[in-house]
């Protein structure tokens, strides 16, 4: 399920309070990338009140569950313990003697948390598509087993069965060969449209269906195989457990991501319209020239948290860009596409016309 942003609200000198709900791991790595140092952030949290006596005893104090608004010092993604670390000043609490204190917010996912701030237009854009889920690619999980057979479509929201087929198989009046269970299934999934598909299912039987399901998937489409004990509902939740759709989706954005340095690279080799590093792609966005601004997303994020001239100098560029009718995308310097830009400056632009 994709984030959700549960609120917004327009405050005073262009600064706005979103509050949001992180879904997955994802969602953390997302915010990561939009928190930064001088950002109010807020969320309910556990927190350790030592009382004079509990002082004098070293009880250590009592827990107790606050509202807190911390001034945002430090952002850490801690990807495998599934949380991002948000320190700094409590400013605002519902017990006033916490405030001036330090504390580190642990945002998990399902955790409400709001964020204050002036936000970047490619901040917003994060949350936003983030929500969306546009960039998702169609996947579409068919589990099969002896005589059934079961076609889902994942979205945004969940998993929609969109067609069931029974067919009785071994001896027996109504028997039918299997064939004509996977000639059925062959033939809806070669009606729709699809970036990736799961083949899952108990035994053997989706072995046999694949040859049925492959002829009929274009080219470019991924095929998962994926053993689960069950078809059907059951058959889909397990796919969606083990996390096969998330590695999907990461696939097909890795994938869009080395498209655009491909380009990149190949424009460079032919002496085509393209700039690298700081000081060239500033040349061409003052030229007006800027079709496509590439960004690693640490470039971004160091930028911002060192702020001063340097982070308000980017976030120029960001928006002049879009401004001239340019779009910006910004990769995740987890992958390869984004090591490689990050070897080029961290910054890259394709662009209409050359200017040299």
């Amino acid at each position: 399920m994709p984030m959700r942003i549960a609120d917004r609200e327009e405050l005073d000198g262009a600064y706005q309070r979103l509050t949001v709900v992180p879904e997955s791991v994802d969602d953390l790595w997302h915010l990561s990338h939009v928190i930064t140092p001088g950002d109010r952030v807020a969320a309910m949290a556990d927190r350790r009140i030592q009382r004079a006596d509990d002082l004098e005893r070293d009880t250590g104090g009592v827990r107790e569950t606050l509202f807190i608004v911390v001034a945002v010092e430090s952002v850490e993604f801690a990807r495998f313990a599934t949380r991002l670390r948000t320190g700094g000043e409590i400013v605002h609490c519902s017990r006033e003697d916490q405030i001036g204190q330090h504390h580190t917010l642990n945002i998990e996912p399902y955790g409400e948390v709001s964020i204050q701030k002036r936000f970047h237009p490619d901040q917003l854009e994060r949350l936003e598509s983030a929500e969306a889920a546009t960039d998702q690619p169609a996947v579409i999980v068919v589990t099969v087993e002896e005589g059934a057979g079961y076609i889902h479509d994942i979205a945004a929201h969940g998993a929609t069965e969109r067609m069931s087929i029974t067919h009785p198989t071994g001896k027996g009046e109504y028997a039918q060969p299997r064939a004509t269970l996977f000639e059925e299934l062959a033939d809806a999934v070669g009606r729709m449209e699809l970036d990736a598909l799961v083949l899952a299912g108990p035994g053997f039987t989706k072995q046999e269906a694949k040859p049925y399901i492959e002829a009929v998937v274009a080219e470019d489409a991924t095929l998962r195989m994926v053993d689960t004990a069950g078809v059907g509902d059951r058959g889909v939740h397990e796919v969606l457990t083990r996390g096969v759709i998330d590695e999907l989706q990461t696939e097909s954005r890795i994938a869009a991501e080395a498209a655009l340095i491909d380009e990149v690279t190949r424009r460079l080799s032919t002496d085509g319209p393209v700039s690298y590093g700081p000081e060239a792609v500033a040349e061409a966005i003052d030229y007006g020239a800027v079709e496509e601004l590439l960004v690693v997303d640490t470039t971004l994020q160091d930028a911002r948290h060192a702020g001063g001239a340097t982070a308000r100098g980017l976030n120029r560029q960001l928006e002049q860009v879009e401004q001239q009718g340019g779009s910006v995308t910004v990769l995740s310097g987890e992958f390869d596409p984004g090591r490689q830009l990050a070897n080029l400056g961290g910054i890259a632009a394709l662009l209409r016309f050359p200017i040299s």
